[in-house]
């Protein structure tokens, strides 16, 4: 069964587990990947719609130029619908924009502008101010208006909040979301809420977006606006589609840690997602203490990782901006460095045979041990379980905490490389990382080696 053109295609994205990322976390959380749409973002469901609700109200007629300000994901949207439909396009963007979204819009025939960041949303240079010009001088155009036009949140309401609900058959309790023009957490949110009060509404901000602060205190706070590297998130002004009664709070996440979750989020969940998805996944981790084993998180994946390749997945830049460096200057760094797999772990109550199997099947030397309440109690290492195998013959069938050995030094992840080296010794030959997000991971010889050659 075909459909008659690629606007058919949009919605009904999949619903994904994240394992690794929240492995911590008592509750279920699960990603609405929404690169799954043809324009790999969720702004094609709200594009398409104010397009469609342009025509049905005679604003918007063949042979009219369609004009916007955008981020580059909402462009992608509106080019798309209307290379079918027959529009032509202009687009203005800011600076601050990756040049991959530059591209992609020129690749669909749209014409962009790029105008500076570092400016106010009055300033007539402001990418705001340039299309709404570009609007009143272009004869029979109209003007989107991603921000204040309410089709956009309408699209969410209509679209993406019927698929979580039926997607968790109505077991979702929260909502994350990274807030740019509001319509994705609005819209979804309406809806969920009209299904169950009681669901917790989300949304992420960035520092140098106001937000955070009128939500807290109804005050629109001039001093909180300041340049940012994050994408999609955060605004120096008040767009019409972000209802605050709807949204429970908002959580600010740095930069750097936006980007390098977005990294990991490829790197651990193999879910190839853009700067926003980082945003919300960091955001959620540091709201992961209010969360039980009953909850079921869905948070929204914007855009693709395709779209950072040159920022956020690119090496040179991050370093530029401090995010990562070539010598690894404290314990999360060495983590980072070398990647953060999944730590593999026994129960002190496993038989020896099955923590063996374990250290096969994962191909390490060592493990850590843990009781019932998730202490870290003990270790194992090959190297000396053989030699306990000539007066143990049955070593295998007997339980761990019979066996192991005293339990690897506990740091966290801001402590300095240097004082981590005392820490390894004979009876103790890793290093347990606690990471700000609450999880666990190991640092051996070979990692502390590899900071300093």
């Amino acid at each position: 069964m075909w459909v008659e053109n690629i606007l058919q295609t949009i919605g009904h994205t999949p619903l994904v587990r994240i394992n690794r990322l929240c492995a911590h976390l008592p509750a279920t959380v699960l990603a609405k990947v929404e690169t799954f749409n043809p324009g790999h973002s969720t702004k094609d469901r709200m594009a398409l719609k104010m397009i469609e609700d342009a025509e049905a109200a005679g604003l918007l007629k063949p042979g009219y130029t369609i004009i916007e300000g955008t981020s580059g994901n909402t462009g992608m949207g509106l080019a798309m619908a209307a290379v079918v439909k027959g529009y032509r396009c202009i687009f203005t963007t800011t600076d601050k924009q990756s040049r991959e979204k530059v591209d992609a819009l020129r690749a669909l025939g749209a014409e962009v502008i790029v105008c500076p960041t570092n400016v106010d949303p009055e300033d007539p240079r402001s990418y705001y101010s340039v299309s709404s010009r570009l609007a009143l001088e272009t004869p029979n155009a109209w003007k989107a208006n991603q921000y204040d036009n309410l089709s956009n949140r309408q699209a969410h309401f209509e679209q993406t909040g019927p698929e979580i609900w039926e997607q968790t058959e109505g077991r979702v309790t929260h909502l994350v979301v990274g807030v740019g023009t509001g319509g994705t957490i609005s819209g979804t949110a309406r809806f969920l809420k009209s299904k169950n009060p009681q669901i917790k509404v989300w949304g992420i901000d960035t520092y140098g977006s106001v937000f955070k602060k009128y939500k807290e205190t109804g005050i629109f706070d001039k001093q909180e606006i300041y340049p940012y590297v994050t994408e999609g998130i955060g605004e120096d002004f008040l767009p019409a589609n972000v209802d605050f009664d709807l949204i429970d709070l908002f959580e600010k996440v740095t930069d750097r840690d936006a980007a390098l979750m977005t990294r990991r989020i490829a790197r651990e969940e193999g879910i190839f997602a853009g700067n926003s998805a980082g945003s919300a996944m960091a955001g959620l981790l540091q709201l992961g203490h209010e969360l039980k084993p009953t909850d079921v998180v869905v948070v929204i994946f914007h855009d693709h990782g395709t779209r950072y390749l040159n920022k956020m997945f690119n090496d040179e830049w991050m370093r530029e901006r401090g995010y990562l460096s070539d010598t690894a200057e404290d314990a999360a760094g060495l983590v980072l460095r070398r990647g953060q797999v999944p730590l593999v772990k026994v129960g002190y109550w496993e038989t020896v045979g099955e923590a063996v199997a374990k250290m096969r099947k994962h191909q390490i030397s060592q493990v850590p041990v843990q009781d019932a309440e998730g202490n870290w109690v003990g270790a194992l290492s090959e190297r000396k379980l053989l030699q306990k195998l000539l007066s143990h013959p049955h070593l295998s069938a007997e339980q761990v905490e019979h066996h192991m050995e005293t339990a690897f030094a506990e740091v966290e992840s801001s402590t300095k490389v240097q004082r981590l080296l005392p820490l390894i010794r004979p009876d103790s030959e890793a290093i347990m990382v606690r990471m700000p997000d609450h999880s666990w991971h190991i640092l051996t010889q070979h990692d502390l080696l590899s900071a300093f050659l």
